[in-house]
């Protein structure tokens, strides 16, 4: 087993609109790899720079092998890029959560960057579970998901936005919010979305048409061979959602979304339908790590 770990590397950039002078931005890195032995997963490699830190907590019993991640920043301001690498090797099963929401403050120009980049070989399970991205606003926020799955590999993944810091009545309304997903499958794109929310968000956030004045919405992913054989079982599991949600299949790919008055109470609702997925297509048990209750 390979492992690196670096202090964080400022660098700084020219002054923003309105800012008076450089500002250091950081560039975290976290590549995490898991590998079968035997029975059982464990970590292969690991490297991780700051602010990006991983953590690998005992798993209750029955559960999987997990690596937290955490970002000892405290949030990204503008400028700021973090790349996330989690792989898993063929047979392996593993989990990579957010150990606290991610928060994105409010940016005087520069883009914050996130790059996550997800691989699934022959056999293996990975859960992808990061807790909610809380935009302040002014926040910008480009991020992008790549998912590559080899034909027998099955993944469980989604992402949380929250519009603004509702407990304290600010909202998310101007800004950039750009969410970017790409799965391929044996090399071979299947599936693209891309999330996009510019100029005048507070109009998109309010339509009818658009957000219908939702303050967070959410997206989960299942990928695998039986992904349409589950639909029925999402769709009963979202009868009881007190948010707007639906599920579908696009190019073998299960999808699911939600569009939420209530921040708090989508969070809850996402971690119910999570839970009873794993439990119900892994066997796994029906229960979120300790940190996501915390």
């Amino acid at each position: 087993m390979y492992a690196a770990s670096l202090p964080s590397e400022p660098v700084s950039v020219p002054p923003e609109a309105g800012a008076g002078r450089a500002r250091p931005v950081t560039r975290g890195t976290a590549d995490i790899a898991f590998r079968r032995r035997g029975d059982t997963t464990g970590l292969a490699d690991l490297y991780q720079q700051a602010p990006l830190r991983v953590l690998f907590p005992r798993p209750a019993r029955g559960d999987l092998p997990a690596a937290m991640l955490t970002n000892t920043a405290g949030g990204l301001v503008g400028g700021d890029e973090l790349t996330i690498r989690v792989r898993a090797g063929a047979g392996s099963a593993a989990m990579a959560c957010a150990q606290a929401a991610e928060k994105v403050y409010r940016s005087t120009g520069a883009d914050s960057r996130v790059e996550v980049a997800l691989t699934a070989e022959a056999g293996a399970w990975l859960e992808w579970l990061p807790q909610e991205t809380i935009l302040f606003d002014g926040a910008r926020l480009r991020r992008r998901t790549v998912i590559d799955l080899a034909p027998e590999a099955r993944l469980l993944a989604g992402e949380m936005l929250v519009f603004g810091r509702v407990a304290s009545g600010e909202r998310f309304r101007a800004g950039l919010a750009r969410d970017a997903w790409e799965v391929r499958l044996a090399g071979r794109p299947v599936w693209a979305d891309a999330l996009h929310l510019d100029t005048d968000i507070e109009k998109i956030l309010d339509s009818p048409a658009g957000f219908a004045g939702a303050t967070a919405t959410a997206t989960l992913i299942y990928a695998g061979e039986d992904a349409q054989a589950r639909l029925t079982l999402v769709r009963e599991l979202l009868a009881n959602s007190g948010a707007r949600a639906a599920a579908s299949c696009v190019g073998g790919i299960m999808l699911v979304r939600w569009l939420a008055a209530d921040a708090l109470a989508l969070r809850d609702d996402y971690g119910r339908v999570w839970a009873a997925l794993r439990h119900r297509i892994a066997g796994l048990p029906a229960r979120l790590p300790v940190l996501w209750h915390v």
